[in-house]
Formats: structure tokens, sequence, C-alpha cells
């Protein structure tokens, strides 16, 4: 059986990014992750060793953000390789990084990238 957990806008203050401000002045981040997992058995046993728990989720991700990278493709495969390692019940994982006001010319409210792996 296919089930899905998403622990969604967990946010992130970050240092990634290729200009040199970046990795000084950091900005804001926005991670959406949704998991494919079979969760039944912590149905049944309402017990949390039986699940993913959310709040490794988040610790895993606010664990990859706080190392910095030049690319936000480059954090979110680490995420979504952590998750692979961490979690034995997990089929897929869907990560969606998105970087707030990024410094690029113009006004643009935010750039993403997801993963599915």
């Amino acid at each position: 059986m296919k089930n899905f957990i998403e622990v969604t806008g967990i946010e992130v203050y970050a240092y990634h990014g290729c200009m040199n401000e970046e990795s000084v002045l950091g900005g804001k981040y926005i991670v959406d992750v949704e998991l494919t997992t079979d969760f039944s058995k912590s149905a049944e046993t309402d017990e949390l060793i039986d699940t993913i728990d959310y709040v490794a989720v988040r610790t895993i991700v606010v664990e990859e953000m706080s190392v910095r990278s030049k690319l936000i493709e480059h954090v979110a495969y680490r995420i979504v390789n952590h998750f692979k390692s961490e979690f034995e019940s997990l089929i897929t994982a869907r990560v969606k990084v998105r970087k707030l006001n990024p410094p690029i010319q113009g006004v643009v409210k935010e750039v993403a990238v997801i993963i599915e792996g």
C-alpha cells in the first residue's frame, strides 16, 4: 500500500548561492517534503516507531540546509539521499527547495527546484 507523509513550509535561514554576498548575508528558504511510504502498520499499532517521524524529517532538512552549497539543486539532492539512508520504509521522496527573494536582476519572489527519487 502507498501512503504519503507531507511536511511543508519548513523555514530555514541558510547561506547558499554562487555569489560571495550570499555566503555572508544568507537568505530565507522554504522546504516542502512529500514522502511515499507504507504506514499501514503504524495506523494499526498507533506507534511512532512504525512510521516516519516528522521531527526527524525536519531535522534532516535543517542539517542539510546548514551545509553551504552554491546550488539549491545540490542541497535538494542531499536531502533526498539523506532520507533514503535514514528511513527504511521510504519508497520515494519529493523535495522542493524554494529560495525567497533571490539576488537576480529584476523582482523575483522565489526560485525553486524539485527533486523526486
